[in-house]
């Protein structure tokens, strides 16, 4: 099936090129996953519930994402879709089911993009204070360079998404090295016995301290497993890849596997750095940035200032890579129909849909301006309650996904897999539906509260889009299930 961009009369055509090959996706998983930034801002909330425990409930996280790995890995070994599940949910539960999930899917992703462009806020106006630029700054400085940050991220990723994948996996593996570089110098002080602090090796913090109970073992597992949040973002450049079916899978359980090695080590290199005992778990919860601490304390101080720089530069990679996604998730609506026409059009230069890049930039920036001048929020709240919205929604996303593999591959007539990995779905479910039960009860107070109802809200207007557009949400489903690869039992339209 040919996927050239035409320009006829220059007019755009709904082609995407497919050009990208295994690194490219595997560049927009791991930005989007954004391990560097994850790793100096996620484990001290874990620490929270589990105390010295971070790496064990980091373990215990990776276990449950493999299992919603699987998921993908199979729906991508057989689908190639730039709607991802949008195409995947579509073609095993229905196209509104389908529709639904795209919708959600679209939504985490743009809720990210604020996440991802506030956190270069924060990150770089601390940076430039640090360096005597810009001080005495104001509270709503890091909206400011969040907002030039999404400028150039809108920029880039209106262009040839090739080379937008490429700085992707330039900026989050340079950052990522530089961390693990760090983490080994302090293994290495911490072996040696000449850790700053009297610190030695502890692997204490693979076990539970006395008095932890299940439950709260479970709330740190839940830290962990959201750290992981983003690592699928490769199935939306199935119509990208050169070799889809090969690559898409490979980026996506590759970014999988990478993420859980390398959030254990460096969680553990993190607490044994600080200190397991209660002052330690004290200053590792009360810190800013984990690896920038460890980083001037082990080190040296600017290494604490490179890494600072680092995890903005890595967040602006995964708010490129938040931008990516949502527009071709957004693009393969509208192409459908399902979503204004106008938006599913690729522009003929650029290869790139360049309507629903702007849409999409856009509506970051308007949740942004809503949340500095309508509501007052700070930059690291807005940061909070849209991660906390986003990953409501991606629970629901990954739950109709896990649902939808497991129809098509053990009850469409004719089982396509071992018999045993029927097990796998069932505990991806458990532990996505643990996951959400956990940040939904006991339930949130004060500004939180507000989080799953907008999660909540979201989805909803996805299902009324499905009313609404109706006729065009079944003559999607009829097109899926015509295209190459898309073809199964499930019935259109339900």
């Amino acid at each position: 099936m040919s996927t050239e961009v035409s320009n006829t009369g220059g007019v755009e055509s709904p082609n995407l090129r497919r050009e990208l090959h295994l690194w490219e996706a595997v560049g927009i998983s791991l930005a989007l996953m954004a391990p560097s930034m994850a790793a100096n801002i996620n484990p001290q909330g874990t620490a929270g519930s589990v105390g010295r425990a971070v790496p064990l409930a980091f373990a215990l996280a990776t276990i449950g994402v493999l299992l919603i790995a699987w998921t993908f890995v199979r729906l991508t070994q057989r689908f190639n879709h730039a709607g991802s599940v949008y195409g995947f949910v579509g073609a095993t539960l229905g196209a509104r089911t389908g529709v639904i999930s795209g919708w959600a899917l679209m939504g985490t992703y743009t809720f990210y993009g604020v996440v991802t462009s506030t956190a270069a806020g924060i990150f770089g106006a601390d940076f430039l204070d640090a360096l005597g630029i810009w001080t005495n700054q104001p509270g709503w400085a890091p909206f400011v360079v969040g907002a030039i940050a999404l400028a150039g991220v809108w920029a880039l990723a209106a262009s040839n998404i090739r080379e937008g994948t490429r700085v992707l996996l330039v900026i989050e593996g340079t950052t990522v090295a530089l961390i693990l570089i760090v983490s080994v110098i302090i293994l290495i002080r911490l072996a040696t016995g000449t850790a700053p602090n009297g610190n030695t090796i502890d692997l204490s913090v693979f076990t539970v301290p006395a008095g932890t109970g299940l439950s709260a073992v479970f709330l740190g597992v839940v830290f962990g497993f959201l750290s992981f949040a983003g690592f699928e973002a490769a199935a939306t450049l199935g119509e990208e890849a050169q070799e889809p079916r090969r690559d898409i899978p490979r980026a996506i359980l590759g970014v999988a596997i990478f993420g859980g090695l390398y959030f254990i080590f460096v969680t553990a290199i993190e607490v044994m750095g600080f200190g397991t005992d209660a002052k330690g778990i004290k200053q590792f919860i009360a810190s800013g940035s984990l690896l920038g601490d460890l980083g001037s304390q082990f080190v040296a101080g600017w290494v604490g200032e490179l890494i600072t720089i680092g995890a903005a530069v890595s967040a602006f990679g995964c708010a490129l890579a938040c931008v990516v996604g949502a527009t071709r998730l957004l693009y393969a609506l509208s192409r459908d129909e399902v979503g204004p026409a106008a938006l599913g059009t690729v522009s003929p230069g650029s290869g790139v849909p360049g309507r629903s890049t702007a849409t999409v930039a856009i509506a970051v920036y308007v949740i942004i301006v809503l949340g500095w001048f309508v509501f007052g929020v700070a930059p690291f709240d807005l940061f909070v309650a849209s991660g906390t919205i986003g990953t409501l929604i991606l629970l629901i996303v990954y739950a109709l996904a896990t649902i939808g593999a497991a129809k098509l591959l053990f009850l469409s007539g004719e089982r396509q897999v071992a018999a045993w990995e029927v097990v796998v779905p069932f505990l991806a479910l458990v532990v996505i539906g643990y996951t959400l039960f956990r940040n939904v009860y006991p339930y949130p107070t004060d500004a939180a509260a507000w989080y799953p109802i907008i999660a909540a809200l979201w989805v909803i207007v996805g299902v009324l889009i499905t009313f609404v557009r109706y006729a065009a949400t079944r003559r999607a489903g009829e097109r899926m299930m015509a295209e190459e690869g898309l073809a199964t039992g499930s019935r259109p339209g339900t």
